[in-house]
């Protein structure tokens, strides 16, 4: 667990960047190999949220493919850019197509846990795995939002970190983050 996660603050300010971490980079999501079968299994009633163009990336190549820096799955793009499952809204915003059909009750899928964690990044080791706060000066704003709310990165993720690790998981971390925060203080 890196210190950044205690010690750098981040609350997402979509008004700001618009979702740009959808649309930007180099690869699309990273993926968990246990995400792929939930997706394709939503993908039925994500299909009527997706935009055209991306729905017929994903008709082509799936909804996952090699990702071509490093080892791993990561969702397609569109023209080497955004999401294959992202829409915007009437403001420009991203959205994502899996998020709405979650919110509509049509999929118990959410979205790519790399998504919902962001901005920490996790790194798979043999014996254990790392969890990295990723910057990004795209997240400028997001950084501002949560300098001023005072809110730091791992409890901005709290609810992903939730679902990828368990409550359990979470609360004996948080005693830890609290006492590292005492003594640092």
């Amino acid at each position: 667990m890196s210190d950044e996660l205690l010690t750098e603050e981040f609350v997402c300010n979509l008004s700001k960047c618009r979702g740009a971490c959808c649309v930007a980079g180099d690869a699309g999501a990273p993926l968990d190999q246990d995400e792929v079968a939930q997706m394709e299994a939503a993908l039925p009633a994500v299909h009527e949220y997706m935009r055209p163009e991306g729905w017929k990336i994903v008709k082509k190549q799936g909804v996952a493919i090699q990702d071509p820096f490093g080892p791993g799955l990561v969702t397609p793009l569109i023209n080497n850019e955004e999401c294959s499952f992202v829409v915007f809204d009437e403001k420009g915003s991203t959205k994502c197509s899996f998020e709405l059909a979650h919110r509509d009750g049509k999929t118990d899928f959410l979205k790519p846990i790399s998504c919902h964690l962001y901005p920490i990044r996790i790194l798979d080791y043999d014996a254990f795995q790392a969890l990295n706060y990723h910057q990004w000066d795209i997240c400028s704003p997001a950084c501002d939002l949560g300098s001023e709310l005072k809110v730091p990165v791992y409890k901005f993720a709290e609810p992903a970190l939730r679902r990828k690790f368990g409550d359990e998981w979470f609360d004996e971390f948080e005693k830890v983050a609290e006492a590292w925060s005492k003594k640092e203080g």
